[in-house]
């Protein structure tokens, strides 16, 4: 009797607190809502030892606090939402702390996947964004599942950085359009016919054009040879100038975060204002909140003041981006 009485107070409590929370919402979506919000979950172990907890439970405390605050974005309306879940810099702790938290890792994916899970709730599609390489083979094997089954979904986006830093995603969208350009370059070549030039015998590359040896050429031949040299490297550099050339927009089309847009809140918890190298190319106009509130103790008015802020600031932003 007392247990079914409980149940009841905890359903009513449940429903007021969601009826009030929807009203909330409606009040705020007068205003501009933020499309992406990115996330960096900071005060994880300082809450563990503030709270006396066993190491690690302040993780799995952090995990729940996330569940909580998607589904607080979700409904509000924000499509993405990127989280910073490890850092490449986190492979530097202690062997068995990483060990520790990449079973964490493991077993929430795992969980994420269930068919009761926020993913299905929400019709969510995962995205795990960095170096997932470096990852150990049982967690990048489950990341790689997740992102094959939510395939699919449309509603909303999760973005989860691990094994990411921004200067790893900044040298790997170079390399990637380096690459994508050479290979472009190389077809332009072959297409036009440079570097193929008929009846060569010594030769050597100018310009990456083949030509005859010089100095054996103006000693032995007239001066029309050597003019035809150096109008055959005129006419290189000319095509030279026409070759494609890497493009801000090619770096960003090879970003690991190219599947969402530039984010419009990014919120780290425990009072701090450093960005640790996350999402440093994206956040250039982005408002950072920073509530001295330590991740696991991040809740719903936290979220709500957020959205005031960038409301507030809202105008300014979009006018800076304008002038770009």
């Amino acid at each position: 009797m007392e247990k079914a009485r409980g149940d009841s107070a905890s359903q009513l409590t449940g429903g007021l607190g969601s009826f009030l929370r929807k009203c909330i919402f409606s009040i705020l979506s007068v205003g501009p809502l933020p499309n992406h919000i990115a996330l960096i979950m900071d005060g994880n172990r300082r809450y563990a030892k503030k709270q006396n907890m066993a190491e690690g439970a302040g993780h799995r405390a952090g995990y729940l606090a996330l569940i909580k605050v998607l589904s607080h974005c979700y409904e509000l309306g924000v499509k993405y939402v990127t989280v910073y879940a490890f850092s490449i810099d986190n492979f530097k702790r202690r062997p068995e702390e990483v060990h520790s938290l990449m079973d964490l890792m493991l077993e929430k994916i795992e969980e994420l996947l269930k068919e009761e899970s926020i993913v299905n709730q929400y019709g969510l599609r995962i995205y795990f964004v960095g170096n997932l390489k470096l990852l150990n083979e049982p967690v990048r094997v489950a990341a790689e599942r997740a992102m094959a089954a939510t395939a699919k979904n449309t509603k909303a986006v999760l973005l989860i950085c691990v094994a990411y830093t921004s200067y790893d995603e900044i040298v790997h969208a170079v390399q990637e359009s380096c690459k994508a350009k050479r290979n472009e370059t190389e077809a332009l070549n072959a297409t036009k016919g440079i570097n193929s030039v008929s009846g060569v015998g010594e030769d050597m590359k100018i310009n990456e054009v083949i030509v005859c040896n010089l100095q054996g050429s103006c000693e032995n031949s007239s001066s029309t040879a050597c003019n035809s040299v150096i109008k055959g490297n005129e006419e290189s550099k000319e095509k030279q100038s026409v070759l494609p050339t890497i493009k801000v927009s090619d770096i960003e089309k090879h970003m690991y975060m190219s599947v969402a847009p530039e984010p419009d809140i990014l919120i780290r918890t425990s009072g701090e204002n450093r960005l640790s190298n996350f999402l440093l190319w994206q956040t250039t106009y982005c408002p950072l909140y920073s509530p001295t509130a330590l991740w696991p103790e991040l809740g719903f008015w936290h979220l709500v003041w957020a959205v005031l802020n960038f409301q507030r600031s809202y105008q300014y932003f979009e006018k800076k981006k304008k002038q770009l």
